[in-house]
């Protein structure tokens, strides 16, 4: 442990025996001991270099320069804690929030799915030719399944829901249908128990379910036995087979507990023209996206040549999985990774101006250290080390601030949109985050480093000894610090502007004119059992009673029942075709809404032409129907709509209905899509199971809804009821304005973070400059200037910089505000008011950031300025 010590000293005594030995021999030649010790010195040579190579021998010279140099490091940022901590924590922020967004980034679109070979997986849709994506029927399916020579296997599912039995009650619980072999096609294996078998696959098969591993670990308590143990879900009891893994998830059919086996026994299965259904598949070796897209469109002419009718007009799409599952979010997430990266350039370019001040205010101390026979390299080793532990520094705050913003996003996030992107919530601090952060801090370590070294060689040292050195030192502000101060600023405008326009594009989205009052208004899903509500009649007897308990109840003033709550989506349509009219083949596709008699009035809809439908019109009367403006408008140009007969692409008796009235257009569909055409048919003529309750109140819409679902399990205990909530909420929950609200958010946070920083980089900028203008500032007024020319000429020299750097964003924002048009609702990507708002907010904030700094050269004591210099 002590070795190297031990040497070092026995290499010393050596040499003081080797001195006294030679001294004693010179005594003895007639020399005095003084003389003596001073000759054998003499011709010994330096003591202290001989001690130097032994002590250099066999060591690594580097490492202890190295150690050193950090040591050094350290005690300077110590030295200079305001600037230590300026640096570290703008450095920390830009890293932190670059690693945040880039766990998402990573977790939606660079980690595989959780499935075997996830590259060879597709989406399989129909489509039309206004809409890309429609999902298919199940006799279409059979034969897409039968016909295809591109997939190895292909499979479909269907989302839905279940009265789950408990002893605390009925309980909706969200539930997928799969065919038999939906999980061998996406190589998922179950983790405990089996996997359905394709001969259960039949109508009368067993009731069989498998469990998503939450809902074993909720319900079951991870028990091992679950295995052959009986659920009661919507009435009948299915056996337990299964249970999934725990790292699967499936973004496509949102967060479902229980799985079970498709089984062809409703009317819709039986249909052709019955689209219920999403199919996945799984390319054959060496068979590209394209190729089984061109298979499947050559299936989808031989498809509609066959059956005319039902499959006019239906193409096909094939796209990766991935794609299927991330595209929505992709541009976004895109887009606030260039944000942090935008923010993370800012926090960079304040630093490094930091350093550029720095090194200048270290200039003479250089200037010493090469005085004294330091070199070049060595004086750039210690400027790189300095580098390396403040970047190091600011490398781990950023990952302390990246895993609690990591936190505070995760909980921007909805819940219904965690539903459809689960693996958003994979987003942590793990390898790939990592890796990321260290090339990060390398880069920064590179500009840092490389920031003084630059201006220290474009400079000469031995200038930093000489008297009045300050004055020319101010020529670094105009060659330097104004670039970056102008970039820090442009960058700024990008953000800002981006933050602006999806601002005012949420704005937009959330007061689309919806046509109907959303204040007041109360909605619940209920859910009835079909055990319990097998027929038409009951479920249309069910509604009733339900309808007049609730009428009756305290501060209600009207009451109506809808199966699809208005601005939410466009889905549920109808194909659709006008009796009298030639028929080529090209139906109408219209948004389809069963409703009460009772549903125009409670929204405040307004009637256009004819009449409301009533309770009395029920199944044994004349079917009957109402349509919007958008309906009457594209296919009833300038003739009364009222009397018109409807019917399917077939004609079927059964399925004609007369038009009795028209109703004014209101947001039926998503906000962000045009308003098409709808039909509302009355819910007695055709119920369903599940339907939303709609109550107007008189009172706070909110304080209802513990009462409505109390009614509800006062006439069905068994029935479910969820999602109790406002209109208003329904509708800033949707996921369009998720999307726009989460995207809208971020970004101007990225803005509002960015703003800070150029704010606090203009003003150390115009700081710097005026210090090193004391001389020059004191002169001026010892002969008779103003201090408000002083506060002027100040000011003018940061509003050019301003306007320069406003400019220079405001082009870059144009180029920008391309990518954005995707995202963008009511709102053109060159939005004058938009970038007005930002120049003047910015342009307040540069004026801010230099009034301090001018108001202190206005201060200036000429006398005292003239003494200090």
């Amino acid at each position: 442990m002590f070795w190297r010590r031990r040497s070092s000293e026995d290499f010393a005594e050596e040499i003081r025996s080797h001195l006294d030995l030679e001294a004693d021999e010179l005594r003895r030649q007639g020399f005095s001991a003084d003389e003596a010790r001073r000759r054998a010195r003499v011709e010994f040579g330096s003591v202290q270099s001989a001690e130097e190579r032994f002590h250099l021998r066999n060591r690594a010279l580097w490492v202890e320069n190295f150690l050193r140099d950090v040591k050094f490091s350290v005690r300077q940022l110590f030295k200079n804690p305001g600037f230590a901590l300026t640096a570290i924590l703008v450095l920390a922020l830009g890293i932190g929030a670059g690693v945040a967004i880039f766990a998402f980034v990573d977790a939606a679109l660079i980690k595989p799915l959780p499935y075997a070979d996830p590259a060879r997986l597709v989406r399989i849709t129909e489509s039309e030719a206004d809409r890309h994506l429609v999902n298919i029927s199940y006799l279409d399916y059979l034969d897409w399944k039968r016909l295809n020579t591109v997939l190895s296997s292909m499979d479909v599912f269907s989302g839905g829901n279940f009265l789950l039995n408990t002893p605390s009650g009925t309980e909706p619980v969200p539930a997928v249908h799969v065919s038999a072999g939906f999980f061998r096609t996406l190589g998922v294996t179950p983790a405990l128990g089996r996997d359905f078998y394709p001969s259960e696959q039949v109508p009368g098969g067993p009731h069989i379910v498998m469990l998503s591993y939450g809902a074993w670990e909720r319900r079951f308590g991870l028990r091992q036995d679950v295995i052959g143990t009986s659920v009661r879900l919507d009435g009948v009891s299915y056996s337990v087979i299964g249970v999934l893994p725990k790292s699967f998830q499936f973004a496509l059919a949102n967060q479902a507990d229980f799985w079970t086996i498709l089984q062809p026994v409703s009317d819709c299965e039986k249909h052709r023209d019955c689209h219920n259904l999403y199919a996945v598949g799984r390319l054959k070796d060496g068979v590209s996206v394209r190729q089984a897209l061109a298979n499947m469109e050559s299936i989808a002419q031989q498809l509609e040549r066959q059956y005319p009718v039902t499959n006019h007009g239906r193409g096909a799409s094939v796209v990766p999985l991935s794609e299927a599952i991330v595209g929505e979010i992709r541009p976004i997430l895109l887009i606030l990774l260039a944000g942090a990266g935008l923010l993370l350039l800012i926090a960079c370019v304040n630093v490094s101006s930091l350093l550029v001040v720095h090194t200048e205010h270290r200039k003479r101390e250089i200037a010493v250290r090469g005085a004294l026979g330091a070199s070049r390299a060595r004086i750039a080793a210690q400027f790189v080390t300095e580098g390396l532990v403040l970047v190091i520094a600011g490398g781990l705050g950023g990952l302390l601030f990246a895993a609690g913003a990591m936190q505070v996003l995760t909980l921007l996030i909805s819940n219904q949109a965690t539903a459809r992107m689960p693996y958003l919530l994979g987003a942590n601090l793990s390898t790939h985050e990592l890796e990321f952060a260290g090339i990060l801090v390398l880069l920064a370590a590179v500009l840092f480093t490389a920031t003084p070294l630059l201006h220290l060689l474009s400079s000469d040292i031995r200038e930093a000894l000489a008297d009045g050195s300050r004055a020319a030192a101010g020529t670094l502000w105009r060659r330097m610090g104004r670039r970056l101060v102008v970039i820090e600023l442009a960058t700024t405008v990008v953000l800002l502007s981006a933050a602006g326009l999806l601002g005012k594009s949420l704005y937009r989205l959330l007061h689309v004119d919806l046509g109907f009052q959303v204040d007041h208004l109360a909605t619940l899903v209920v859910r009835l059992p079909d055990v319990a509500f097998p027929t038409d009649a009951q479920q249309v007897a069910f509604a009733h009673s339900l309808l007049d308990r609730v009428e009756n109840l305290p501060g209600v003033r009207a009451v109506a029942i809808t199966t699809m709550l208005p601005a939410t989506c466009d889905c549920n349509t109808d194909w659709l075709r006008i009796v009298g009219r030639p028929y080529n083949g090209d139906h109408i596709t219209a948004l389809e809404r069963h409703v009460s008699s009772g549903f125009f009035s409670t929204i405040h809809a307004t009637l256009l032409a004819g009449r409301y439908f009533t309770d009395a019109e029920d199944a044994s009367k004349p079917k009957i129907v109402l349509i919007n403006r958008a309906f009457a408008r594209l296919y009833f140009p300038g003739e009364d709509a009222v009397g018109k007969i409807l019917g399917d692409p077939t004609l079927s008796p059964s399925s004609l209905k007369q038009i009795v009235g028209v109703v004014d257009d209101f947001k039926d569909g998503a906000l962000d899509e045009q308003q098409m055409p709808s039909e509302y048919i009355p819910f007695n003529q055709n119920p369903a199971s599940d339907f939303n309750l709609v109550v107007r109140t008189a009172q706070d819409e909110r304080s209802i809804l513990p009462l409505l679902a109390a009614t509800v399990h006062e006439l069905n205990k068994d029935v479910g009821v969820e999602h109790g909530s406002t209109m208003s909420e329904v509708i800033n929950d949707v996921p369009t304005a998720n999307l726009h609200r989460t995207t809208a958010y971020l970004v101007g946070g990225f803005a509002a973070l960015a703003l800070i920083l150029s704010a606090i980089g203009l003003y150390g900028a115009i700081a710097y400059s005026v210090s090193r203008r004391t001389r020059e500032i004191g002169v001026r007024m010892a002969l008779g200037a103003h201090r408000s020319s002083v506060h002027r000429m100040v000011l003018a020299d940061a509003s050019r910089l301003a306007a320069i750097g406003i400019a220079g964003g405001l082009v870059c924002s144009l180029m920008a505000a391309r990518l954005l048009r995707g995202l963008l609702f009511g709102v053109r990507a060159w939005d004058l008011s938009t970038m007005m708002a930002v120049v003047t907010v910015l342009g307040i904030a540069a004026l801010l950031a230099s009034y301090v700094p001018a108001h202190r050269a206005a201060s200036v004591n000429p006398v005292d300025a003239l003494r200090t210099e």
